[in-house]
């Protein structure tokens, strides 16, 4: 399965990437699972970030959403405003 993953503010600059195209190995069904996946592959920053918002094909979602082959994965700290 091949997703398009984003990382926004925070997140982007930890890791040093805004965007990066991934095939995923078998087993990889939901947000939550990617995300592990992920801390494993060496973006630790994932697992430490507070309150990790993210979004599945731009609509908001939860770790346990579902994810699917061609999918855009996005992961952003919680943004605040003034």
């Amino acid at each position: 399965m091949s997703v398009r993953v984003l990382y926004f503010a925070s997140l982007k600059e930890a890791i040093g990437s805004g965007a990066e195209q991934l095939e995923l190995p078998a087993g990889i069904a939901t947000v939550g699972q990617l995300r592990d996946w992920l801390v494993a592959e060496g973006r630790g920053v994932l697992a430490t970030a507070k309150n990790l918002r993210c979004a599945v094909n731009q609509d908001m979602a939860g770790l346990d959403a579902p994810i699917t082959d061609g999918d855009e994965i996005a992961f952003f700290p919680p943004v605040t405003g003034g």
